[in-house]
């Protein structure tokens, strides 16, 4: 008999203090490469009550108007007034930039890895968009609650929500969700009892009414188990970038390198080869060769190629595993240069992906399946 087992998932919205930080690092990353794609970005934010520091390494040509960037993304996400938990219009900005190190630049320049480090990318057909189950509702969930914020402001919701969802798995399928935890910032105004019902009714229903064949008997609900949720934001909670990397990628379905996305341009390999090793593995999956793939990549910094490349199949494989790899090592450059020609990542907006996750959106180029065709 399969092992039955309960998987849980997190996930944090556009208005949580970190992802605040990370939309914040890829704003300023977007704008380095809007006016140079051969930009090398590293940039960290940090956010705190009524102060946004950004730090990191840069080197571009042309002129980022830092603060307004900052100030623009955080007006964006809603944040507008310090009951709010932070005001975009009248925080400090603290900028701590230099240009990155010539030593790691004369290793790129010559198409090697910006890093060393390893790198993880999953697939699994539990879904439409090939992820994770537990994730993608948790996604569905704070981007659902960012939605009806925006559409109807009376309900009295603010920025900063986070999901939880709990899944019933029998071997590797789900089953049954078992329990959804929702925690959204409210209006002071609001009684728990109404920040229940708003959240029941305007968030949560209508998103487990697209996860219907999953709602098999009585589902735990946890809403805003604290009580009250009022100060949020910065405000209640220090954002960094960076420290989301498990809600970036698979909700802990698959292992993870350590190394974050945000601020980063693509030859770092930290971003651009976990966004390629989901690419390879969304293509294993969608070619029918296997139910679930993960594909490791480690590299070398200043080394072009990978120093490994690792395929599991967790037994749902529909061919050999040693086919699957001759046949990825065949038909994709895994080098840093190859990565970025192929995925086009000097030529795109990275913002979005600092929202709701950065896996799953079918905007992103290394969703796309028509590289399938070549696994077959």
């Amino acid at each position: 008999m399969p092992k039955t087992q309960i998987f849980t998932s997190e996930s944090v919205s556009e208005g949580h203090p970190d992802k605040l930080a990370d939309q914040i690092s890829d704003a300023l990353l977007d704008d380095c490469l809007r006016q140079d794609t051969n930009a090398r970005v590293a940039i960290e934010t940090l956010l705190t009550r009524g102060l946004a520091v950004v730090a990191g390494e840069v080197t571009v040509n042309g002129y980022v108007d830092v603060a307004r960037i900052v100030r623009q993304t955080i007006t964006d996400v809603g944040y507008t007034d310090t009951e709010l938990g932070f005001d975009g219009n009248t925080c400090g900005v603290m900028v701590a930039i230099q240009e990155q190190s010539p030593d790691i630049a004369q290793g790129v320049d010559v198409g090697g890895a910006g890093d060393q480090g390893m790198m993880f990318g999953m697939a699994t057909n539990e879904t439409t968009e090939l992820m994770p189950l537990p994730i993608s509702i948790a996604h569905a969930l704070v981007r659902r609650a960012s939605e009806v914020r925006r559409k109807h402001p009376s309900l009295g919701l603010r920025p900063d929500v986070k999901s939880q969802v709990s899944v019933i798995y029998e071997g590797t399928r789900p089953k049954s969700i078992e329990t959804v935890v929702v925690s959204a910032q409210h209006s002071p105004n609001l009684s728990h009892d109404s920040v229940i019902s708003v959240v029941q009714e305007h968030i949560i229903s209508p998103v487990l009414a697209e996860y219907q064949e999953y709602v098999v008997g009585p589902i735990k609900y946890h809403i805003n188990p604290t009580g009250i949720f009022v100060i949020g934001g910065p405000q209640a909670d220090t954002g960094v970038t960076g420290r989301k990397i498990i809600v970036d990628t698979y909700g802990g379905m698959c292992p993870h390198g350590g190394g974050a996305f945000s601020g980063k341009d693509p030859t770092k390999v930290d971003r651009s080869a976990a966004y390629m090793a989901r690419h390879v593995s969304k293509c294993i999956v969608s070619a029918g060769l296997a139910d679930r793939a993960q594909v490791a990549l480690a590299y070398a910094i200043g080394v072009q190629q990978p120093v490994s490349l690792n395929i599991e199949t967790f037994g749902t494989e529909k061919e050999d595993p040693a086919k699957i790899e001759k046949k990825v090592l065949k038909e994709f450059d895994m080098s840093p240069a190859g990565i970025m020609k192929h995925l086009g990542l000097k030529h795109m907006c990275y913002l979005p992906t600092a929202k709701n996750g950065h896996f799953g959106n079918p905007a992103f180029p290394w969703e796309r399946t028509t590289d399938a065709a070549r696994l077959k």
